[in-house]
């Protein structure tokens, strides 16, 4: 059993999905493990990760449409200290998830055809966010 680390450095320009799936199976490849797990470990409570459709585009607006309708900028929220997004990036970080554990198979994130990774920027101006990833397996 073999294990590997790393951090990925992910620039944010705007609110919204950030595929980042190349960058993961790029470095997965070169562990050289078979068999493992992945886990994509966001280091951020106003930023989250989901695994999403990458092939149709409407799909990533019509989530950033969706979660814009669920948690919207308000100054409503008793937490606003870096603005009228604070509160709404972590109510959306929470629903979403700062996690992702994926299968690797034959070297390779076990993804689906149509899936990709994203980073989900909760916050409306630009970013720099890490990310932890950790492989285990032969």
């Amino acid at each position: 059993m073999r294990q590997a680390t790393t951090t990925l450095s992910v620039e944010t320009r705007r609110q919204g999905l950030l595929e980042v799936t190349g960058e993961v199976i790029r470095w997965v490849a070169a562990q050289d493990i078979d068999t493992g797990l992945l886990t994509v470990f966001c280091r951020h409570t106003s930023a989250s990760l989901v695994i999403q459709e990458n092939a149709a585009p409407a799909v990533r607006r019509d989530m950033e449409a969706y979660f814009a309708r669920l948690a919207p900028e308000s100054r409503d929220y008793e937490h606003d200290d870096e603005g009228p997004d604070d509160m709404p990036a972590h109510l959306r970080t929470a629903l979403t998830g700062v996690q992702l554990s994926i299968p690797v198979i034959e070297g390779a994130p076990a993804l689906g055809t149509w899936q990709g990774i994203y980073l989900f920027e909760h916050r409306t101006s630009p970013h720099r966010r890490s990310l932890a990833l950790h492989l285990i397996g032969a």
